[in-house]
């Protein structure tokens, strides 16, 4: 796990970056944390350093934004998807078949025990050591490869 102190919004968009380096077609990254911990920040890093140069913002009301670049990005954001919705039924399950990388913001709401994530990103206020502040824990399980 991989620990740090963002201060600033470039920080976190840092930080980002480096995290994106290590992505490949197919990671699942959840993205937890609460309303204005910086997760749409954190993704708007990673879709820059994975080659989209326009403008990255929150899927709240889309529930999903793709991104082509290098490796395209799918970014969700499940805040507003229904207790009991039929995920599959949305069309998300395209997203996840490994074409691109899935940034999953508000992965809880997926159904008890779903988890094919491959990274967790927790971003969380740290208002002690400054305004802007985040803590960002990375935890990376990779999921096995598969022949």
């Amino acid at each position: 796990m991989l620990d740090f102190l963002s201060t600033s919004e470039e920080q976190t968009l840092a930080i980002a970056t480096e995290f994106a380096a290590t992505l490949k077609a197919g990671d699942i990254v959840a993205l937890h944390g609460p309303l204005g911990a910086g997760k749409t920040l954190f993704s708007r890093g990673v879709t820059r350093a994975l080659g989209y140069e326009g403008p990255v913002s929150s899927p709240s009301y889309a529930l999903v934004h793709e991104y082509a670049g290098r490796i395209p990005v799918y970014h969700m954001d499940l805040y507003r998807l229904a207790p009991g919705a039929d995920w599959e039924e949305i069309g998300l399950a395209h997203y996840l078949d490994g074409a691109g990388v899935c940034l999953v913001e508000w992965p809880e709401r997926l159904p008890p025990g779903w988890s094919p994530f491959t990274h967790h990103v927790t971003l969380e206020l740290a208002e002690e050591a400054g305004e802007n502040a985040r803590q960002i824990r990375i935890d990376s399980n990779t999921k096995p490869e598969t022949t």
